[in-house]
C-alpha cells in the first residue's frame, strides 16, 4: 500500500493528527474546525502569550468564543518538536510587504526551517498563506527534498489558501468552498481527503500556481474595484455630486454591475498587500501589471486625500490644521474587529501628527494605540477616549474612519462642530466643503421665511413644534411679544445638525 493510501486511510478514520502553524485569524478557525470534526489537533505559534492563552482554554482571536477554544481541546506549542507526530501540517503564517512594496516571505521560510528537523515520511505539508504564484514550489518542495522526502511518494505538498473573514464568529472554513491543489496527482488526492474531512465544499485545482493565482485574483479584484470607486468619489467631489447617490442609482441595474463603496483607504492583511504580490511576480516575468499597480496607488493615496479634505474644510471655517484638535473614530481597518494591520487610520494619524494637529481617537475595540509598520514599530502613548458630549464639543473636527459597532453616531452629529465622513455613515453629508445647511433642513427653511413676518414664523413654529421642542423653545410672545430678534431671526438654539452662529451656517458633516 502506498504512503498516500495509508495517510488517506488515517484521515478517513479520524486517527490522523493535524498540526496548524500560526494561530491567528486564519489558523485558529482552521484548527478548531478540524478538532470539531474529531481530529487531534496541535497548534504552533512563536507568540508565547497566544500559546498560553489557548492552553488555558481561552481565545486570542477577537470574535472566537473562549468556550469554543476550551471545548476543542487544542494543545498549543511554542517549539516545533511535536510536529513530528503530526500527519498533516497546515501553515498559516503572515506574508507581509517590505518598505518598497516587495513580498516578505521570511515567516514562510522560517516556519519551514523550524519544521525541517521534524519532517518525516508520510506527512502532508499545506501552505495556506496568500502569496505569489510559485511560492509553494519555491519553498515547500525544496524543504521536503532537503529532508530526504520524495514529493508525491514519501510526502505530499499542498496549497489551499485561507478564505477567512476576520470578525465572523463562525469562520468561513466549512461554509465557503475551499481551493485545493497538489504538487502531484497523489498530493491532490491526499489534499482532497484531508480537507474533505472538514468541509464538503472543495474546488480541486490543476496546479499549485493556479491556486496561488486564484487567491490573488480574488483579492486583487476587490482592490481594483475599490480603487475605481475611490477615484469616482474624487471625481464626484470635484463635480459636487454625492458619490453614494451615484452608486445607489447604478446598482438598480440588475446585470453587469457590482456595487463597491469608497472609503479612506484599504486595510487588513490581504486587500492592501496582494496587488503588490501580483505586480512583483508580473515584473519578474516581464509582464506589465499597470492596472493592478494603479489601483494600489489610488488606494494608497486615499489617507492623504482625506487629510486634504479635512484641512480645506477647517480652512473654510477659519481653523488651521496645525494645532487643531482632531478626533479619529475607529482605528481598526474594518468594523467589528480590533485588527489595525495596514489600517488607513494609522496613516491618517501619521499625516495629522506630521502637520502638528492634536490627535486623539475613540475605538471601543482598540483600547491602546498599537505599534505598527507605518509608524516604524512605534506606538504613540494614546488610549481610546470615552465618547462623550464634552469630548466631541472640544474637537475642531471628528473624522469617521471605521464605524465600529457601538459608536453613537447620533451623539457625534449632535455635538461635533465638524464631522468628516469617509464611510458614508451620514447619507446627507455635504460634498462641498463650504456648504451651508442641507436642502430642506430647519435652518434653510427658517431663512426662507420673510423677515419680520411674525405670522409666518408662528405658523411655521406651530407646524414644527416637536422639532422646536427638541432643540430650543420660542420666547414668550405675550402681549405684543415677538419670537423674532431685531434682525428678524428666530430665537432658537441652533438646530441639532448645525454649528452655533448666525445663518447661513456651514453644513456640519462633509464627505471625504
Amino acid at each position: 500500500m502506498t504512503m498516500a493510501r495509508v495517510l488517506i486511510g488515517r484521515i478517513q478514520g479520524r486517527s490522523a493528527r493535524i498540526g496548524v502553524v500560526g494561530l491567528g485569524y486564519a489558523g485558529l478557525p482552521l484548527a478548531l474546525r478540524f478538532a470539531e470534526c474529531g481530529f487531534a489537533v496541535r497548534g504552533f505559534d512563536i507568540d508565547a502569550a497566544k500559546v498560553d492563552t489557548i492552553n488555558a482554554g481561552r481565545s486570542p482571536v477577537h470574535g472566537i468564543a473562549d468556550a469554543r477554544v476550551a471545548a476543542a481541546g487544542l494543545t498549543a506549542h511554542g517549539d516545533f518538536a511535536p510536529a513530528r507526530d503530526c500527519d498533516a501540517i497546515l501553515i498559516c503564517v503572515p506574508t507581509p510587504l517590505g518598505p518598497h512594496k516587495e513580498p516578505i516571505l521570511e515567516p514562510v521560510r522560517q516556519t519551514l526551517a523550524s519544521l525541517a528537523p521534524h519532517l518525516r515520511p508520510g506527512q502532508a505539508i499545506a501552505l495556506e498563506s496568500t502569496t505569489y504564484p510559485g511560492t509553494t514550489g519555491d519553498f515547500v518542495l525544496p524543504a521536503l527534498a532537503e529532508a530526504g522526502l520524495r514529493v508525491g511518494i514519501d510526502a505530499f505538498a499542498l496549497y489551499s489558501p485561507e478564505r477567512e473573514d476576520p470578525g465572523n464568529p463562525e469562520g468561513t472554513f466549512g461554509r465557503v468552498p475551499k481551493l485545493v491543489a497538489g504538487a502531484t496527482p497523489a498530493c491532490l488526492e491526499v489534499g482532497m481527503a484531508l480537507y474533505g474531512a472538514a468541509t464538503p465544499h472543495l474546488v480541486p485545482m490543476s496546479s499549485l500556481a493556479a491556486a496561488e493565482l486564484t487567491k490573488l485574483y480574488e483579492n486583487v479584484f476587490r482592490a481594483v474595484n475599490i480603487g475605481l470607486v475611490n477615484e469616482i468619489k474624487r471625481i464626484s467631489h470635484a463635480l459636487e455630486i454625492d458619490v453614494h447617490e451615484v452608486i445607489d442609482a447604478a446598482q438598480t441595474k440588475p446585470f453587469g454591475f457590482m456595487p463597491f463603496r469608497p472609503g479612506p483607504g484599504l486595510g487588513g492583511h490581504c486587500i492592501p498587500v496582494d496587488p503588490y504580490y501580483l505586480a512583483w511576480k508580473a515584473r519578474e516575468l516581464g509582464v506589465p501589471s499597470d492596472f493592478v499597480e494603479l489601483a494600489g496607488r489610488v488606494n494608497d493615496a486615499m489617507p492623504s486625500y482625506v487629510v486634504g479634505r479635512l484641512r480645506d474644510a477647517l480652512d473654510a471655517r477659519g481653523v488651521a490644521l496645525r494645532g487643531a484638535r482632531i478626533l479619529l473614530l475607529g482605528l481598526a481597518y474594518k468594523p467589528g474587529v480590533p485588527d489595525t494591520r495596514e489600517s488607513p487610520a494609522i496613516e491618517i494619524f501619521r499625516l495629522l501628527d506630521e502637520k502638528r494637529a492634536r490627535v486623539s481617537y475613540h475605538d471601543p475595540l482598540v483600547p491602546r494605540f498599537p505599534a505598527t509598520r507605518r509608524l516604524h514599530g512605534q506606538a504613540p502613548l494614546l488610549e481610546s477616549q470615552p465618547l462623550t458630549p464634552d469630548l466631541l464639543a472640544a474637537q475642531d473636527a471628528v473624522v469617521v474612519i471605521t464605524p465600529q459597532p457601538g459608536i453613537d453616531f447620533a451623539l457625534v452629529r449632535a455635538h461635533a462642530a465638524l464631522v468628516v465622513d469617509t464611510r458614508g455613515v451620514y447619507r446627507d453629508a455635504a460634498v462641498r466643503l463650504d456648504a451651508g445647511p442641507a436642502r430642506g433642513s430647519l435652518p434653510e427653511r427658517l431663512n426662507s421665511l420673510p423677515p419680520h413676518d411674525d405670522a409666518a414664523v408662528l405658523q411655521f413654529a406651530g407646524a414644527y413644534g416637536p422639532t422646536f421642542a427638541g432643540v430650543g423653545s420660542l420666547p414668550p410672545g405675550g402681549a405684543g411679544g415677538s419670537p423674532l430678534d431685531g434682525a428678524g431671526r428666530l430665537h432658537l438654539e441652533t438646530p441639532g445638525d448645525f454649528p452655533a452662529g448666525p445663518y447661513p451656517a456651514y453644513h456640519r458633516v462633509i464627505q471625504a
